[in-house]
């Protein structure tokens, strides 16, 4: 008996069933389920690049892209998609092969800074958000 292949992950697809089934539920934005769907995002980063060499990023990529596009945003899920930035940030530049990876944390965070308060962008209707020096 050979042993069974596991199926690459992928971060979009999930993405796209997650918020299928929080739009079924309710035509509200789940944001607790958001925000837990924006904390794998570091974990999908690794497991669609190492289980799909071929189209690992791009599935991850586009599940980062499609959660920030979809929030309702709270303070909380502003911060969380914050921490994920930053968490992708470090294992894009610590796992070999991942560096291509952080052109697309960077397109999140852009998307993310513009929604900030201006003019220094480190604060959301004037609360402090999470950045890795202010842990």
């Amino acid at each position: 008996m050979e042993p069974r292949q596991s199926q690459p992950t992928d971060y979009g697809h999930f993405v796209i069933h997650i918020v299928k089934r929080m739009t079924q539920q309710s035509s509200a934005i789940d944001q607790a389920m958001l925000r837990r769907a924006i904390g794998l995002a570091s974990s999908y980063l690794v497991t669609d690049t190492s289980t799909n060499s071929e189209r690992g990023i791009q599935t991850w990529c586009t599940g980062f892209h499609r959660l920030v596009d979809i929030m309702v945003l709270e303070l909380e899920t502003v911060n969380e998609a914050s921490k994920a930035c930053s968490e992708c940030w470090s294992v894009a530049g610590t796992w070999r092969g991942m560096e291509d990876c952080r052109q697309g944390v960077k397109e999140v965070a852009a998307k993310l800074k513009k929604l900030l308060d201006e003019p220094h962008r480190r604060t959301y209707k004037g609360s402090k958000v999470y950045t890795p020096s202010s842990t």
